[in-house]
Formats: C-alpha cells, sequence, structure tokens
C-alpha cells in the first residue's frame, strides 16, 4: 500500500513540474521575442522619434536649436550644394570605379527634404594640445535623396542606378589648428569622417532589377563605400585656411610602413557550378586603385597557395586598417566576391611578425548572414619610421647580413670604392642557406585502415625546388615517432614555402591524411624552433618538427 501511495505521489510531482517548466519555458519565448521586437523597434529609430522619448537633458538647448535651424535652411542647402557636390564627387568617383565601368557620372541629384541632425557633441582633451581644438560632432541622417547614376560598362552598356534608402550615421571630427591672436582665432580647420557607425542604401536599377546583371550590385556598392571610406574618413583630412599661412604640417602624412605575407586560403567557397573556383585576392589599406595590390589568381582552387609579399604605407596605425577581399575570377563577367576580412594595425606590435588566420565574410558594413566562406592566412609586420635598426626585418634581404657583407653588397668596401669609385663585383652577394627539418612525431592522426589504424609516413617538400623527401613508413600506428631529418638548400627563404604532407602508406595505394604549409618567416627571425602544427584536412592530428636555419654566403655569377 505504502508502495501504491509513493508511485502516486511521485508521478503527480513529475507531472506537475514538467507542467511548470513547459509553462516557464514559454514565458521565457515570450520575453525573448518582446525583447527582440523592441530591440528591432530602436534600430528603426530617428532622431525625431528620440526626442520623443528622451528627456530634455539629453538635448542641450543650443543643440536643438541647431538642429531646428538646419531644417530650416535645408532646403536652400539642397540647392546651393547641388553643383559642389556633383564636381567634387565625380571626380573621386572616377578615383575608385572599377576595371568593368568606364564612368559613373549623377544624371539627377537632390538631397530630399530630411535634414541631418546633429546628435552629440564632445571636445576631445587628449587630441586638442595647447595649439589647437579638436571637436566631434555625431550626426544622423535618415534621408530622402533622388540620386541616379548613370553607368557605362566596358561592353557598351548604360545603366540607369538609383540609390535609395539612405541611412547614415557618424562622428565628423573638426580641427581648429593652430591658434591665432587673430580674429576667428584660429588658422585653419580641418575636417574628416572620424567614426563611420552605419552607412546603409539601397541600389535598383530604373525599369529594371540590378540582381539580373551578375556582380552589378556588389561592383557598385563598393565603389561607393571604397569613395565614402577613402576620399573623407580620418586619416584623411580636408584643410581649409582661414588665415593666410603655412599649413602643410596638418595634411596627411606617412608614418611607415605595413609589410604583409600573403600566405594561403584555405575552404573558399566555391563560386562555379563546373569545376572549382579561380580566386585571387585584393588588399589595400586605402581603396585607391594605384595602391591596391592585387594577387596572381590559382586556377580551380579551393584552397590556394600565394605566398605572395607586399608592401603598403601607413598614415595612422591607431585608425587605420587592412582590407582584404577574395575573388572568384570570372574571365570576361565581373569578378563574383568570395569573401573579405580586414585587421585592425592598432592590433599589431611595431618590429613583431603576427601570424594571423582571417575568417571571411560577406560584407564588413553589414553582416548579412554567418555563412562560412573560409579562411586565409597572412604574416604581418608594422615598421614605424626611424624604428627599422631597433628589430629584425625578416622581409628585408638586407636583415640577416652583417655591416661587413652589407658593406660588400653595396660594393663600397676598400680601395675599389675610394680609388676607382667601381661597383665593385662583390655587390652581387647574395643570402642562400640551409634549412634543416627534424619530423620528430605525430599525434591523433585519424584511423584509415579497417584495423582502426594507419601507416604513416611524411613528406616534405618545398615548394620552389619541389625537392621531395620522405620518412619511412611505420605500421598500425596512430602516434608514430620518426626522429628523422632532412636538409634543404634554400636560395630565397623569403620567398618559399616547406609542405609537410601525411600519408598513410597501403599495399595498393596511399591515402592522403593531411598536411600543414608554413613560411620560413619564424626560423629566420629564431634560428631555430620546435613546434607542433595542426594537420589541414582530418579532424583531429598534430605533426611535431623541428626547424634550423644556417645561413649562407653565396655569389652570383656575372
Amino acid at each position: 500500500m505504502s508502495f501504491l501511495v509513493g508511485m502516486i505521489i511521485g508521478i503527480s510531482v513529475g507531472i506537475g513540474l514538467i507542467v511548470a517548466f513547459a509553462k516557464y519555458e514559454n514565458i521565457r519565448s515570450m520575453h525573448r521575442s518582446q525583447l527582440a521586437t523592441t530591440v528591432a523597434a530602436f534600430a528603426r529609430m530617428t532622431v525625431r522619434d528620440s526626442r520623443k522619448i528622451l528627456p530634455d537633458e539629453f538635448y542641450p538647448p543650443w543643440l536643438t536649436w541647431l538642429n531646428a535651424q538646419l531644417d530650416k535652411i535645408w532646403p536652400y542647402v539642397n540647392e546651393a550644394a547641388l553643383d559642389l557636390i556633383r564636381s567634387n564627387v565625380e571626380p573621386i568617383l572616377e578615383q575608385y570605379t572599377p576595371a568593368i565601368f568606364s564612368s559613373m557620372k549623377f544624371s539627377k541629384l537632390t538631397l530630399g527634404t530630411v535634414a541631418p541632425q546633429f546628435t552629440g557633441v564632445c571636445i576631445v582633451e587628449e587630441e586638442s594640445g595647447d595649439k589647437g581644438i579638436t571637436m566631434e560632432l555625431e550626426m544622423q541622417w535618415d534621408g530622402n535623396p533622388n540620386i541616379v547614376l548613370d553607368i557605362n560598362t566596358r561592353v557598351g552598356v548604360a545603366l540607369p542606378i538609383q540609390v535609395k534608402n539612405i541611412g547614415f550615421t557618424g562622428v565628423f571630427r573638426l580641427v581648429f589648428k593652430p591658434l591665432a591672436e587673430e580674429f576667428p582665432c584660429f588658422g585653419a580647420v580641418s575636417y574628416s569622417l572620424r567614426e563611420k557607425k552605419k552607412l546603409d542604401f539601397t541600389l535598383k536599377v530604373v525599369g529594371g532589377e540590378i540582381s539580373a546583371i551578375p556582380g552589378l550590385s556588389d561592383a557598385i556598392e563598393e565603389t561607393i563605400r571604397d569613395a565614402v571610406e577613402d576620399s573623407i574618413t580620418w586619416p584623411v583630412r580636408k584643410i581649409v585656411s582661414i588665415l593666410p599661412g603655412d599649413y602643410s604640417d596638418l595634411e596627411l602624412k606617412p608614418v611607415g610602413t605595413l609589410e604583409v605575407k600573403l600566405v594561403q586560403g584555405k575552404d573558399l567557397t566555391n563560386k562555379d557550378l563546373v569545376g572549382k573556383s579561380d580566386p585571387y585576392a585584393v588588399l589595400f589599406i586605402r581603396p585607391l586603385r594605384s595602391r591596391m595590390k592585387t594577387s596572381k589568381t590559382i586556377n580551380n582552387q579551393l584552397n590556394p597557395i600565394w605566398n605572395e609579399h607586399f608592401e603598403f604605407v601607413i598614415e595612422d596605425a591607431s585608425t587605420q586598417h587592412l582590407t582584404v577581399r577574395v575573388f572568384d575570377d570570372e574571365g570576361v563577367q565581373a569578378a563574383e566576391l568570395i569573401g573579405c576580412a580586414l585587421v585592425e594595425l592598432k592590433d599589431l606590435e611595431p618590429g613583431k611578425v603576427k601570424d594571423v588566420w582571417l575568417k571571411l565574410v560577406k560584407d564588413l558594413e553589414i553582416q548579412r548572414d554567418n555563412k562560412y566562406r573560409g579562411q586565409v592566412h597572412l604574416e604581418l609586420l608594422y615598421c614605424p619610421y626611424g624604428t627599422e635598426s631597433n628589430f629584425k626585418n625578416p622581409f628585408n634581404p638586407d636583415f640577416q647580413l652583417t655591416t661587413l657583407e652589407k658593406a660588400m653588397k653595396s660594393g663600397t668596401d676598400g680601395a675599389d670604392g675610394l680609388n676607382s669609385g667601381r661597383t665593385s663585383p662583390k655587390k652581387n652577394v647574395i643570402v642562400r642557406g640551409v634549412l634543416t627539418v627534424t619530423v620528430i612525431a605525430a599525434e591523433d592522426l585519424p584511423a584509415t585502415d579497417l584495423n582502426g589504424k594507419a601507416d604513416p609516413y611524411v613528406v616534405l617538400v618545398m615548394k620552389k625546388s619541389e625537392k621531395k623527401v620522405k620518412t619511412r613508413v611505420l605500421t598500425k600506428n596512430l602516434n608514430p615517432v620518426w626522429n628523422q631529418t632532412f636538409e634543404f638548400v634554400v636560395e630565397d627563404a623569403l620567398h618559399d614555402m616547406l609542405i609537410a604532407e601525411v600519408w598513410d602508406h597501403d599495399t595498393f595505394g596511399k591515402d592522403k591524411i593531411g598536411r600543414c604549409i608554413m613560411t620560413l618567416t619564424r626560423v629566420l627571425l629564431e634560428g631555430e624552433f620546435q613546434d607542433s602544427f595542426p594537420l589541414d584536412g582530418p579532424t583531429s592530428g598534430k605533426l611535431l618538427l623541428h626547424l634550423q636555419w644556417t645561413p649562407q654566403l653565396k655569389f652570383r655569377d656575372s
């Protein structure tokens, strides 16, 4: 009897807990839905909406007055600014026009009836100093302009593109410098877009659908965003002289260089219906065509190895970033974007090589989806001007030369340089070296045979010389230990790569387990190191290697 009573009570309590838990989950789901609706409403909120719900102290009287006056004069600003915008913006668009377009010009241009609104202002004390004042104004514009761009393509097709539904939020920086005793008390004003918080718009072909032409929408959108990014976004600034004087010190000036090695891509999205994508990469700090770097195209490959080196001029390491865009080459058609990524230069330590894997996304402004598009592998080195002698630069071919070797290479050695003034044949001294690789072991290799084991061996390949060596085969082993050493004579270590492939040996063939690809940058810097490298391909597995670099002098043949 006690058992039956206990069972009934237990079942009742269990049912009660289940019902209570289900009700609790329904309440949580309803709260999450309400929160999502609230967040979406705030995202669509304009300045006028915020004025209705926020207290007046959030909007100082003078800021409210400024916005009210801007509303009044906006129709006149619209009329007065059209010719100025057309004459200034069209040349800027021309600089960033992609190769598939021959020209981009305005056929219609009005700014609409909705004026921008200033939502905040501050004085940047740390930037102002004793000789100037730095002010930042936050502005929001949900405008209704009528903008139509006439775009002519290289194949002779003319397209009228309408730019609609512009939403913009940003922070403008005004620098009043230098301060002067003469009215208006400053010599010049510099202005720039300090931060672009949001820039959204839609594109529509007048009388048609822009999606009917593959790649066109992305190309136009990139052009507009690049023009905004580089023509007025900090550290680029426009300088207006107020009092007579020399204000060249306010102009944008280089402060250093960024060395970039584009190593490889991995698991790129396939954009082709037949075969695989033909990827290439475009890298830039500023999206001017003359300063953008383009890699070679690797045909029919989703795991391309580029191993290319580029150098960029840096004007402000604290705010600038490196952008990488990976495209699928479509031949005569517009290239299709696979994905893009960026690296903030403020995250780089001067003089230290940073090895990074970047995940590719659809675009950098609006995260439209979370689809996996692959990764790119970079090596980065930021070198501020004036500090080059304080650290080793592995991307500089002379970094490992002694003072005597540098003198020999430059042809300034001894009597030849003093007496005859001739260039010494010793200027042809270059540096090569011997790379010693010890394949120590592998760990946690995946099973490839029916017996739950594998018969692994390692193949080492130098990419440029294509020299191959391989270890012995160790049977029935997922954690093999080889301890075998090999030597490679490397003629150009800065542009060579070591590829280590792990294979499974079978009686009637072989299967690749995985591979790892590495540049020689680290061993050039450290001289010797030991590390484990994860294998690309399998779900598990690491390869333990020891690398040593021994530089050697070599004379080029005359």
